[in-house]
């Protein structure tokens, strides 16, 4: 049976994370490739607060690299960073049998309705535009995380 998430937005944009008194804590972890650090670390304080364990890369070669080696339950992959392209490593992880159902959540800080279809046909969950919205990324996180969509 999936465990049910709640998010609360809070003052100044954090938000935790409750999950019903009954069920297991969360032991996911979270890739995140991005080359900005300043949205890495608003990521992993957010994904923390979520009780989820992060990783964090910082160019395109890092992120293959880190998913197909860590496994992570669900990779946050930004489309402009150096060493490629996120929309090039979205093709290469969706097309590896190691890394194929791994759920990904594209950001951009550029992202128009034609980029959004490009990356659903990819096979990513979403698209998310920078700047980047704490409930946001909780209402599409916790599902995947806490009842991830192959099982």
């Amino acid at each position: 049976m999936a465990t049910k998430a709640t998010c609360d937005v809070a003052r100044f944009s954090k938000f935790q994370f409750r999950l019903q008194p009954d069920s297991p804590p969360l032991m996911a972890t979270v890739l995140i490739a991005d080359d900005s650090r300043v949205h890495v670390q608003l990521l992993t304080d957010w994904l923390q607060d979520l009780g989820l364990e992060v990783i964090a890369t910082f160019d395109a070669i890092q992120a293959w690299v880190t998913a197909m080696r860590t496994q992570p339950n669900l990779i946050i992959l930004d489309i402009n960073m150096p060493g490629g392209s996120g929309i090039e490593v979205l093709k290469r992880l969706k097309n590896s049998t190691k890394t194929r159902d791994i759920p990904v959540l594209v950001i951009s800080g550029n992202a128009g309705p034609d980029i959004r279809d490009l990356v659903k046909r990819l096979g990513a969950v979403e698209l998310l535009q920078k700047p980047l919205n704490g409930e946001a990324l909780c209402a599409i996180v916790s599902p995947l995380v806490v009842s991830p969509p192959n099982q």
